[in-house]
């Protein structure tokens, strides 16, 4: 059987991209902090994506009253992961070197909690249950939904890479915002991250 290599390259750059993220939202609530950004390794290539299935465009989660647009997140010129700008603060993305969401692999969408501008669209993320349901709608009117498994708190010293990022078979949902206490800087030292698979 024939190999498709030119396919093959694209998603072993895609997924090694993936891989060595180091997803730290930095800026995620003080009035004069930088753009919050998901921090990637300097060293890892573009991602290199292979055809997907349509861009999402909305996220619901009614037990938490979010209803929100999606943006559509890339790579800035120096390694990080796009974020919403902080007057979008309401607004979550969606970063387009994951899966789409409903199709293999891990999606991952990424919100502040607050911005300069004041509360944001995962504000009450942390409240989140166990079970809860996660709606991610397509541009064709389709919809993916997903069940809550669990929350983690983590450092963003100590952030799972491979286990938010990493290669899975499986259709699953990571939501990312930041958490916790300030640093001197005014920058939140924790991020909060939702697992959730379709259900």
């Amino acid at each position: 059987m024939p190999l498709n290599l030119n396919s093959s390259w694209r998603t072993a750059a895609s997924v090694t991209a993936a891989a060595l993220l180091l997803a730290s939202l930095t800026g995620c609530g003080a009035s004069d902090a930088p753009e919050p950004s998901v921090r990637m390794a300097s060293d890892a290539p573009p991602s290199e994506e292979a055809p997907k299935a349509p861009a999402p465009t909305r996220l619901t989660v009614p037990s938490l009253g979010i209803d929100s647009a999606l943006l559509r997140l890339g790579l800035n010129e120096d390694g990080t992961v796009e974020v919403p700008p902080a007057d979008k603060g309401m607004t979550a993305g969606w970063y387009a070197g994951g899966a789409v969401p409903g199709e293999p692999g891990a999606a991952v969408l990424i919100g502040h909690n607050d911005t300069r501008f004041g509360k944001a669209v995962f504000h009450d993320l942390h409240a989140i249950d166990k079970g809860a349901d996660i709606t991610v709608s397509g541009g064709g009117g389709e919809e993916a939904h997903f069940e809550v498994t669990g929350t983690e708190t983590v450092s963003k010293n100590s952030f799972p890479t491979e286990k938010v990022y990493g290669t899975t078979d499986q259709r699953v949902l990571r939501l990312i915002t930041c958490d916790g206490a300030f640093d001197a800087d005014g920058h939140p030292v924790d991020n909060l991250i939702v697992y959730a698979k379709l259900s």
